[in-house]
């Protein structure tokens, strides 16, 4: 088992890493603002349970075998960074409705859920992340590896969920806001589609 003090140092690690604003953060927003609070929950929670396959991934070496092989890390890149800049190009394709109520959001929870846990998966460089930042709070001599490799993604995800689900509410309210405004809600999709296509392309240049 994981001591006390290693666990409360990844804790805080942990807790300053997720509240600073990063890809996993500005899906949730751009989501959240534009189709609502539940929206942008769901895509935190799509987010946690990609976060929680490569926790698996990275327990039963399937992140190393991403970490060695050039050719499959690029592959699975360049899906993830192919599929955002699809997501950004649908949103600013789609016509803003006149009166946007709870009812005719652009998408629904489920579908930023689904949406969410797909771009995360997709995602490499987190596979690579969860490889080389859990191991270094593993200490062989507090029992078996693999619980504590356990434990400490499970931590990371549920922080991280926190982290998620705090932004997409702060963020969903300025959505209700910027709704009853017709010329911001016509802009809304380009500006989301936007930094859909930027996360994108940023996946796309990034090397290993």
């Amino acid at each position: 088992m994981i001591d006390l003090t290693t666990l409360l140092a990844y804790a805080a690690v942990v807790l300053g890493f997720v509240f600073i604003p990063g890809p996993a953060t500005l899906l949730t927003v751009a989501r959240a603002t534009s189709s609502g609070t539940k929206a942008g929950i769901a895509t935190g929670v799509g987010i946690a349970a990609g976060d929680l396959i490569h926790t698996f991934m990275a327990i039963v070496g399937i992140s190393a075998i991403i970490a060695t092989s050039a050719m499959l890390f690029s592959i699975i890149k360049y899906i993830g960074a192919a599929y955002l800049v699809y997501l950004g190009i649908r949103a600013i394709l789609e016509r803003a409705p006149v009166n946007l109520t709870a009812s005719a959001l652009p998408i629904s929870a489920g579908q930023a859920f689904r949406q969410a846990i797909l771009a995360e998966v997709l995602n490499p460089k987190t596979a690579l992340f969860f490889l080389a930042f859990l191991p270094q709070f593993v200490v062989p001599e507090n029992g078996s590896v693999t619980l504590q490799l356990t434990i400490l993604g499970i931590l990371f995800v549920l922080l991280g969920l926190v982290s998620t689900v705090v932004f997409a509410v702060c963020a969903g309210r300025l959505g209700d806001f910027l709704r009853r405004n017709p010329t911001v809600l016509k802009w809304q999709g380009r500006v989301v589609g936007g930094i859909y296509c930027a996360l994108g392309a940023r996946l796309a240049l990034q090397e290993r």
